[in-house]
This record gives structure tokens, sequence and C-alpha cells, in this order.
């Protein structure tokens, strides 16, 4: 297996169990840091993540064009080492939610690297799909873990991925010092354009507005968002009728079938195209099956993220921009999915009931799916 193939697979696994091994003891870091805001304070260190996540993607997609994506990758493995370190030993509030936002940062150094690296490959749709297996497996194991350990030490599980993430620090620094890493820009025009200030904001310009582009980022905006609100307002709603294990149990199903998906989907013969609005489909219909049947609502909405999240990088890779920016501006919409259509829906909690808002959030989507198979 290619190197840089090699330290990419093992960093997705290792970032995503770090990022969920944080999330079965937030209680118990709140109440040990006596954090001052309450139930707030929870929220806070479970959104810290997704805020780094988001303001650094775009600029780091930037930076790897400019700087290479080997740089970005270690500096990305880095920040994992010392936030994973951070939570592991501190019980201050406020340097644990700054842990997690530098946990966020990390994402937002390696993910437009580490796609703009797999866009190159002839086989990038097959990559695609075995990134997305481990990146749902890792989310998965993050929690198992985290919450099998918890009872030898409330920290272990973030323990054993800090430590993982030591040891492929230390193999991505080999490669960068005994292999030589790919060219960054060297020219300073892209599309007629200079690699200046101006000349990146006009292609972020390009990029957003052009209408073939702006699909796909709303498409990835709406997948990612549609599975956030699932999993953000699941929990209350479903607090009459199941019981933490149930809910957890029917939660992972959305990791573990999205694991399966995109890793045949990779190795399909569907172009990325079919497997953009399949995606799209299945995520809205398993949205509104979960209002009354949350295992199989929620094992067809992981199919459908997993189908989704395969052909939409694919789609990315073959536009006529940067590389870096391009997956930069897929990672943002991506986190902008994850963080910011929750708190839209919340707006609306105090008029809509769950079963609506699960409605509504589910048809979108559907309606999405309906849009992108006509104009593909």
């Amino acid at each position: 297996m290619n190197i840089d193939r090699f330290i990419i697979y093992i960093t997705i696994f290792i970032i995503m169990g770090l990022s969920d091994a944080v999330i079965p003891i937030i209680p118990e870091l709140v109440e040990l840091s006596q954090a001052p805001y309450g139930p707030l304070s929870s929220s806070l260190l479970f959104s810290g993540y997704f805020l780094g996540a988001l303001v650094t993607m775009l600029p780091f997609g930037l930076l790897a064009d400019r700087y290479g994506n080997e740089k970005l990758i270690t500096l990305g493995i880095l920040l994992t080492l010392i936030s994973g370190s951070i939570i592991m030993t501190s019980n201050n509030f406020w340097i644990l939610f700054l842990a997690r936002i530098l946990e966020g940062t990390a994402c937002g150094a390696f993910f437009p690297a580490a796609f703009s690296i797999l866009s190159k490959f002839e086989e990038r749709k097959k990559y695609f799909g075995e990134f997305n297996f481990l990146l749902n497996a890792g989310l998965g194991f993050g929690l198992l873990v985290a919450g099998i350990l918890a009872s030898i030490h409330i920290r272990a599980g973030i323990f054993i991925f800090t430590l993982m993430s030591g040891l492929v620090l230390i193999i991505s620094i080999y490669r960068m010092t005994s292999i030589p890493v790919e060219n960054a820009l060297k020219d300073n025009a892209f599309m007629g354009l200079p690699f200046t200030l101006k000349g990146r904001i006009s292609l972020i310009y390009y990029s957003l507005l052009n209408i073939r582009q702006g699909k796909i980022w709303i498409f990835t905006f709406l997948l990612f968002g549609c599975t956030a609100v699932l999993i953000a307002f699941y929990p209350d709603y479903s607090a009459e009728f199941l019981s933490k294990a149930e809910l957890g149990g029917s939660l992972a199903l959305i990791y573990f079938v999205a694991m399966a998906t995109s890793f045949f989907a990779g190795r399909s013969s569907y172009d990325y195209r079919s497997l953009i609005y399949t995606g799209l489909f299945f995520t809205g219909i398993g949205a509104i099956i979960s209002i009354n049947y949350p295992i199989i609502g929620f094992s067809v909405l992981g199919a459908g993220s997993g189908i989704g999240m395969v052909g939409l990088p694919v789609a990315v890779s073959k536009m006529k921009v940067p590389r870096g920016l391009s997956m930069g501006l897929f990672n943002t919409a991506t986190y902008g999915g994850l963080a910011l259509l929750p708190i839209f829906a919340g707006f609306f909690i105090s008029i809509l009931s769950f079963e609506q808002i699960f409605l509504i959030n589910g048809l979108l989507v559907i309606v999405a799916a309906i849009y992108a198979r006509a104009v593909f």
C-alpha cells in the first residue's frame, strides 16, 4: 500500500476515535472541572470540536495547496496528540474547551490534505470508500472503547487514541524526512488568477457561486446536517420509549451501516452522480422512518450517508479548482451541516414537535435527491 494512503487510513481512524471517545465521558469531565454553566458546559465541550473544524477547514485547504499536503497531515496528527494529551490530564474546564477546539483544528488540517491526496489516485472512488469505512469505524469504536474502559479509568479511551496518535506521528515525520514529498504550488497562477490573497478570494468566490459546483456544497450540507439533526434531538425525543442502551445501539447503527455501504459503494460500478442522489434519497427516507422505527430508520439513514459520502468527494475531485481549496470547501460544508443545521432546527422546537422537525428534515433531503437526479 502507498505510504500516504497508509498514514491517511490510520490517522482518520484515530482522529475520529478520539473525537467520539470524549462524548461518553463529557458529564464526568464537566463534573471534574467544576464547570461554571451547568448543562451548557456539556454543550460547549461537545460543540467545541465542530467549531474548531468548521473555522479551519478552508484556511488549511488553501495552505495545503501552497505548502504541500504531507505537511498539513503531519500538523493534524501533531495537534491531535496535543489535544488528546490535554483532555487526558486537565481538570480545568476552559482548557478542556480549548482542547476540543484544538481537536477540531486538527481535523481542519488533516481532512482537506487527505482528500486532496486520495483524489489524485485513479482509483479514488475505491479509496474514498475505504476512507469513509475507517472514518465511521473510528466514530463507532471511539464510543465503544471509551464506554467499556470508563469503568477502569474515566479517561482510558482518551489515552488509547492519544497514544496511537503519537505512534502515527512518528511514521508521518519519517515519511516527510526520508521520502520526497509532493510539490506545493510553485506557479503563482491558477485559472489566470494569482496565488495572492485577492486571487484566493476570487477562487473561493468562483467555487461557491459557480452553479455546477454550488449544488455540491448544498447536497453535502444537507446530507450531513440531516444526520446531525437526528443525532442531536433523538435522545430527548426517545426518552420515554427507548432505554439508554437501546438509544446507543440505534445511533451506532448509523456508523456501522455507513461503514459497510461506503466500502461497497467505493467498489461499485455506479458513477458519482448515482451515488449522490441515491445517498440523499436513502438518508431522507431513513430520517422519516426513524420517527416510529429507529432501528430500521437509522439503518436506512446510515446506508444513505455511507453512499453519499463516497459520491460527493469524487464529484469534488473533478472540479477545476486547486484540490486543497475544493476539499477545504467540501469539508467546510460537511461540518457546516453537522454544526449549523441542528442549531437551525432548534429554533423551531417551541413551535413544532420533534416528529414534525424530523419529517421536514427528511423531506428536505428527499427534495434535494430529486433535484440531484434531475440535474446530473
